[in-house]
């Protein structure tokens, strides 16, 4: 009785994860994440855009001085 409890567990021990992927399935699926993360990081940046040409949203430094270098001119000082 103890030998075939032993075996019993071995065998299910054994067995493959039934969750398993392939690495073909894996880089699909990593691709096409990566592919919507970038989207949606465009989509965000040209909103961002948008609302910054309409003023309803304030630049940050690094933007401020992108759009507008004159701002941090001292040469009349």
């Amino acid at each position: 009785m103890g030998a075939e409890g032993e075996e019993q567990e071995k065998q299910g021990n054994q067995n493959p994860k039934p969750n398993a992927i392939t690495q073909a399935q894996f880089l699909f699926w990593k691709r096409q994440k990566d592919s919507d993360a970038s989207a949606r990081k465009a989509e965000a940046a040209r909103k961002r855009e948008e609302d910054i040409a309409a003023g309803t949203v304030q630049m940050n430094g690094r933007e401020l001085f992108v759009h507008e270098p004159w701002v941090f001119d001292n040469t009349h000082y």
